[in-house]
């Protein structure tokens, strides 16, 4: 009877690791402009059938991509985080015109130092995929931009 709930329990284990989707895989980069102008670069790698939404969507609609950035002395934001064309399509899920990646994207953010070098900057990302029967909203990504 042990070895019987012992293997149930890990057969239901198994199982709920087998559910974790993780359609999206998120890496950094970094491209200098100037002596104090960099672009931090998100690059969001994204598995056939799936979308990533746009950070601008309609109310009501999918849950947008958004970024957050954490605060310090060393750096200023110029602007907000810009992103690539994209597709945008009337979504029959949601009854509205929404703009969405696939394959891969790139979100970019414009920053100004006010320190000097080396130091990090730490981001999170949130967003929303679906595939063709579900969407998810993955836990946020921790992002890191490693300026040296």
């Amino acid at each position: 009877m042990k070895k019987l709930i012992f293997v149930l329990t890990l057969i239901t284990f198994v199982s709920a690791r087998a559910q974790i989707l993780e359609p999206v895989k998120w890496s950094t980069s970094i491209e200098k402009i100037s002596e104090n102008e960099y672009k931090l670069i998100a690059t969001a790698s994204i598995q056939d059938g799936w979308h990533l939404y746009s950070q601008n969507v309609p109310a009501g609609g999918p849950v947008s991509t958004q970024f957050s950035f954490e605060g310090n002395n060393k750096y200023l934001k110029k602007g907000n985080t810009k992103e690539e064309v994209g597709v945008t399509v009337d979504d029959p899920t949601f009854n509205m015109k929404v703009k969405y990646f696939e394959s891969e994207t790139s979100f970019v953010q414009h920053i100004k130092l006010k320190d000097k070098l080396p130091f990090t900057i730490n981001s999170e990302v949130s967003y929303m995929v679906c595939d063709n029967s579900r969407c998810i909203m993955p836990e946020p990504a921790i992002l890191n931009f490693d300026l040296k």
